[in-house]
């Protein structure tokens, strides 16, 4: 292998820690919030915003995020990124009050918004060939898929063997690793030439973005029939629609309408959106049973959460193989009705169910779903992108935590007064709905890996 050849990988070995981080991070407090609200004083609506202000910097900022990438560079962005979230990392881990804790939270996301849509604008760059792109988005898939897990698990041993403060420190040694990584491998590439900043377009998007999170986030604390969340999620989708009509007239738009109308990306697009629903919802209700039903310790229900990575592993390298075989939505369909079964089953757990026997399962079909269809989606997404990578790749984080955070909402109303049973069963359903929306928007006339064909030498890293 030449020695650019091998720098491509450890560029992807770089990238994908930074972007392990980030996903780490959306999960590592939970078990932590209780000592971070002992050690800092804090109320129990302050405690809330631990969670909600990340995902509102991270939700609201991806797709300027991704528009930053282009006008900056991928590689600046990358640097900028992981160095912004670092210091965000060090701040709240060093808070001394409430409000340090929650402004380190709000940066971190900020900061990961602009992270993530340069990390896959250089992973589609660095692999146009389909074979090497199925492997290299196969790795990337299962580092996005088990950061989840993953980060419950390291919150669980950090809380309970070092300190709360870890949970936020942890992430500086892994910035500067993949710093590191980066300088050595990522090549600097020209600026996309030609790229505006859409002022009005980023102002109408983050705003309509962080309203939409905020209304879902206020759904799942205040109920659905308070004030301020049917304000936020009406001015949300007002701004929203305003932001693609703008997006429509100007000529440097945030957002090119190309990006959304394109359908193996409107399809992917889509299922992420309804995977993020299907897996938030299993994570929530698994975190739940397993610590106040059957009242595992913070290690035991971390690593229960284990054979969650081991399916994802399992999918990620199956469909990793298939990637430059077959049709889109002869991989992301049957992926989609993968994590409903294992949503099915967990629809009949009982109090005394057998964690091997039923919880188990769970874990596994949840986790090779996931595998199987983030790799798709992600590869999909960006494929033949051109100038567009940085964006597209943007919408499909933005996909996936506008998803998160509808179903964390939704279902968690739904199981207060149905329980997570109904819920679960709810959530199920709704995929193998969606699983039959996103074969017929990916049809067959869609482009696919198995016909795309190498782009010029200008377009790749």
């Amino acid at each position: 292998m030449t020695q650019a050849g091998t720098r491509r990988w450890w560029a992807l070995g770089a990238v994908a820690a930074a972007q392990l981080m980030v996903g780490i991070d959306l999960t590592i407090v939970n078990i932590a919030l209780p000592s971070m609200q002992q050690d800092l004083g804090m109320s129990d609506p302050a405690r809330q915003w631990v969670i909600t202000l990340f995902a509102l910097g991270y939700g609201g900022f991806l797709l300027l995020g991704g528009r930053m990438s282009d006008l900056i560079g991928r590689r600046r962005a990358l640097l900028i990124g992981l160095t912004g979230f670092a210091a965000a990392s060090a701040l709240g881990g060093a808070a001394t009050s409430g409000s340090m804790l929650l402004a380190g939270r709000a940066l971190q996301g900020v900061f990961g918004a602009l992270l993530t849509p340069a990390v896959l604008a250089t992973l589609a760059a660095s692999f146009p060939l389909p074979a090497e792109r199925g492997k290299a988005f196969g790795i990337y898939g299962a580092v996005m898929g088990s950061a989840s897990g993953l980060g419950v698990l390291a919150g669980g041993v950090l809380t309970q063997y070092l300190d709360w403060r870890w949970s936020m420190y942890v992430n500086v040694p892994i910035a500067v690793l993949a710093a590191a990584g980066i300088l050595y491998a990522v090549r600097p590439a020209p600026r996309t030439s030609g790229v505006r900043v859409d002022v009005l377009g980023a102002l109408l998007a983050t705003a309509g973005l962080m309203a939409v999170v905020f209304g879902f986030a206020r759904a799942e604390s205040d109920g659905w029939g308070a004030q301020v969340t049917y304000a936020s999620l009406d001015a949300g989708v007002a701004l929203l629609a305003a932001f693609l009509a703008v997006q429509a007239r100007v000529s440097n738009p945030l957002l090119p309408l190309r990006v959304l109308q394109d359908r193996k990306r409107g399809g992917s697009y889509l299922a992420v959106f309804s995977l993020a629903i299907g897996m938030f919802a299993a994570l929530f209700f698994l975190t739940f049973y397993l610590q106040t039903v059957r009242h595992y310790s913070p290690i035991k229900a971390g690593l229960s959460f284990l054979p969650l990575t081991v399916g994802l592993m399992v999918g990620v390298r199956a469909v990793s193989r298939l990637l430059a075989k077959a049709s889109v939505r002869a991989l992301i369909c049957p992926g989609l009705l993968t994590i409903a079964a294992g949503l099915a089953l967990l629809g009949w757990l009982q109090p005394d169910s057998s964690y091997w026997l039923h919880v188990m399962p769970v874990f596994l079909l949840v986790g090779l779903g996931t595998g199987w269809v983030l790799v798709t989606a992600n590869s999909t997404a960006t494929l033949g992108a051109g100038s567009d990578s940085a964006v597209a790749g943007a919408m499909v984080m933005t996909s996936q935590q506008v998803g998160a955070s509808l179903g964390t909402a939704l279902l968690s109303t739904v199981a207060a007064g149905h329980g997570f049973n109904v819920a679960s069963r709810g959530a199920a359903a709704f995929l193998c709905v969606a699983a039959v929306v996103v074969y017929w928007v990916l049809s067959e006339r869609s482009p696919d890996h198995s016909r795309w064909k190498l782009p010029s030498r200008s377009m790749r890293l």
